[in-house]
């Protein structure tokens, strides 16, 4: 691997062993939205996900849009100014913090995440940001992370908050940790909180839509980006006891579009479910 290969947010010494040939779940959303923060190994799974899937780019830019009309809702409509951004990967081109701190320069955002490349590129942009915190958890350990001195020195359990988990869940195999991991966030938010969660679907309809999600599932089973495609009755699960805000759960164009779509859709628009919802 040449120096001119390495992430320039990579923490480790040049000469430290590390395997640069296995794609890594952070780096190859950071090559979807073209970033320069991902490796040979992220790109070549980005074109077979392209081949088998045309639009993939696409559908992940409209992933991040949508990420933002739900936070540009959360802070001007219903005034939040404390977000969890859980499993949030490499910084993209408009952040969790970028986008509400245009609207309120003093939300605080957390980000939390366990990938040692995305914890150094995080924390150096960070770095002058009084607000805005990265931190070191394993988020499927809710009930320790929630009472860990140090977030709870970034955020007050006391007032309401948005949690986010957007394309983290489908990453996470096992259904039974998924569903403990948002019961066990959702549990620990005070009452007025809100949860913002996106998650790859298979809309098990015998369509070529859920044809590709059970395809996409084999085919990348085993790896490092293997991904669940999972069903709707499972995904409304997730929000059991909260209040769904309009539209629901819906496919991530139809939540909110901010004006008439200008790209085309691609069959990938139609594997992913998104939801904002409140705690009572």
């Amino acid at each position: 691997m040449s120096a001119a290969e390495r992430s320039p947010w990579d923490p480790r010494p040049p000469g430290a062993s590390l395997d640069f040939d296995a794609p890594n779940q952070a780096r190859l959303f950071d090559a979807l939205l073209g970033g320069r923060d991902n490796y040979a190994a992220d790109r070549e799974v980005v074109a077979r996900l392209a081949a088998m899937a045309p639009g993939v780019e696409q559908m992940a830019r409209d992933h991040r849009e949508w990420v933002g009309r739900v936070l540009r809702l959360l802070v001007t409509r219903r005034g939040v100014d404390q977000f969890l951004d859980l499993g949030s990967g490499l910084p993209s081109g408009d952040n969790t913090h970028q986008i509400v701190q245009r609207q309120n320069p003093e939300a605080k955002v957390v980000y939390i995440d366990n990938d040692p490349v995305v914890l150094a590129h995080g924390r150096a942009l960070l770095e002058e940001n009084e607000y805005t915190h990265m931190l070191d958890f394993d988020i499927t350990r809710p009930d320790r992370v929630t009472t860990d001195p140090g977030l709870r020195k970034c955020v007050d359990f006391d007032r309401p908050m948005a949690v986010l988990l957007c394309a983290v869940t489908g990453h996470i195999l096992d259904d039974d940790v998924v569903r403990a991991l948002v019961r066990g966030w959702v549990e620990a938010l005070p009452s007025g909180s809100y949860l913002v969660l996106s998650q790859q679907y298979d809309p098990a309809d015998g369509s070529v839509h859920s044809v590709l999600a059970r395809t996409l599932f084999k085919e990348f089973m085993g790896t490092a980006v293997a991904t669940s495609f999972r069903e709707r009755p499972e995904i409304e699960g997730y929000f059991e006891g909260l209040r769904l805000i309009e539209p629901g759960l819906v496919l991530l164009h139809k939540w909110w579009p901010d004006g008439p779509r200008l790209t085309p859709l691609c069959e990938l628009n139609h594997l992913m479910l998104g939801a904002l919802a409140q705690k009572p």
